[in-house]
C-alpha cells in the first residue's frame, strides 16, 4: 500500500514537472524593443468601478500619467457607487491638470442575464464608440490597479511585435500582512497550474486565460469575437474573454499572459475572510464548483 502511494506521488510530481507547461517557472514578462514601433495606435482604458473611492484616485493617476506616444484616453464607468467614486476619479485627473484625458460615465441599470462587471465594461466600450474616441486597442483594467508610466507602451509594443490580439498581465497582489503571505502566493500558484502561461501563449493549445486587472485587447478582435455581450453572464470575465478571443473563427489566435513586473494591486487583504471571498468568486467557478 505504501509503495503504491509512493509511485502515485512520483507520477503526479512527474506530470506537474514535465507535462504542465512548466507552470511553476513563470517569470515576469520580458521587455520588448519599443523603439522599433514607428506608429503608435490609439488606446482607451476602460475602468469599471463600484464603491472604489479609496483606491480609484491612485489608479486613475497612474493611467493619466502614462508616457504613451499615441492617442490615449481613460473612461471610468461608475457602476452605481454610493461613496463618491466618480468624484474621486475626476479629482485625480484635475489634480494632474489633465481633466481632458478622463471621461466618467454612469452605468445604466443592470439588465437581466448580465454580470455586473461585464455590463459596466460593455458600457465603457460603448462609450468609446458613442463619443467617437479613437481606439485601436482597449485596455481593460480595474479601479484598484496602479500601473507604471511605461505600462501601455510595453503592452502595445508586445501586442504589435508578437502579433497578439490580447496581451494580459497578472498584476502583483499585495503580500504584506500575515494572511496575504500565507495565502496569496498559493492562490497565484494555483491559477498558474490551472492555466499554464506557456500554454496560453501557444495559439495551437486550447488553453485560454487572462488576468482581469490588466488586459489589452485589439478592438477589431473583440468585435469579431462578439464584443462584451458574448460573455455577458460570465462570472470569470477575464478567462471567458480570453477564450472568446483565442477561439473565435477558424484556428487559434494569439494571446499571451505573463506576470507583471511593476503593475500592482492597491487593495489590501488583511484578514482571511477577505481572501476567502476573493477565492470564492474565482476558484470555485473555475473548478465548476
Amino acid at each position: 500500500m505504501l509503495f503504491g502511494l509512493s509511485i502515485l506521488s512520483l507520477i503526479i510530481w512527474c506530470v506537474l514537472l514535465f507535462a504542465r507547461g512548466g507552470f511553476w517557472r513563470t517569470r515576469c514578462a520580458p521587455s520588448v524593443a519599443v523603439d522599433t514601433i514607428e506608429t503608435w495606435p490609439a488606446v482607451v482604458a476602460v475602468v469599471p468601478a463600484r464603491n472604489e473611492a479609496d483606491v480609484i484616485g491612485p489608479a486613475v493617476t497612474s493611467l493619466i500619467e502614462q508616457a504613451y506616444a499615441g492617442p490615449f484616453h481613460v473612461v471610468v464607468v461608475d457602476d452605481h457607487s454610493t461613496d463618491g467614486t466618480a468624484d474621486a476619479a475626476r479629482a485625480a485627473a484635475l489634480a494632474l491638470g489633465k481633466p481632458d484625458r478622463l471621461t466618467v460615465i454612469a452605468a445604466e441599470p443592470l439588465p437581466a442575464g448580465w454580470s455586473g462587471k461585464v455590463w459596466a465594461q460593455s458600457q465603457g466600450v460603448a462609450a468609446v464608440t458613442g463619443r467617437g474616441l479613437p481606439a485601436d486597442y482597449l485596455l481593460l483594467t480595474d479601479a484598484d490597479i496602479a500601473h507604471p508610466a511605461d505600462a501601455v507602451t510595453e503592452l502595445v509594443a508586445r501586442a504589435t511585435i508578437e502579433q497578439r490580439d490580447l496581451v494580459s498581465l497578472m498584476v502583483r497582489l499585495r503580500c504584506d500582512s500575515f494572511w496575504e503571505k500565507a495565502l496569496i502566493p498559493a492562490f497565484v500558484f494555483f491559477f498558474a497550474k490551472l492555466y499554464p502561461f506557456k500554454w496560453v501563449g501557444n495559439p495551437r493549445n486550447k488553453t485560454a486565460a487572462a488576468a482581469g486587472g490588466c488586459m489589452l485587447v485589439k478592438r477589431a478582435a473583440l468585435e469579431e469575437a462578439g464584443g462584451m455581450a458574448s460573455i455577458r453572464s460570465a462570472l470569470i470575465d477575464d478567462c471567458s474573454l480570453a477564450a472568446r478571443i483565442k477561439h473565435r473563427g477558424q484556428g487559434g489566435h494569439s494571446i499571451s499572459l505573463d506576470v507583471a513586473a511593476k503593475s500592482h494591486s492597491l487593495r489590501p487583504y488583511d484578514g482571511p475572510g477577505e481572501i476567502w471571498n476573493m477565492i470564492a468568486r474565482t476558484a470555485f467557478t473555475q473548478l465548476h464548483y
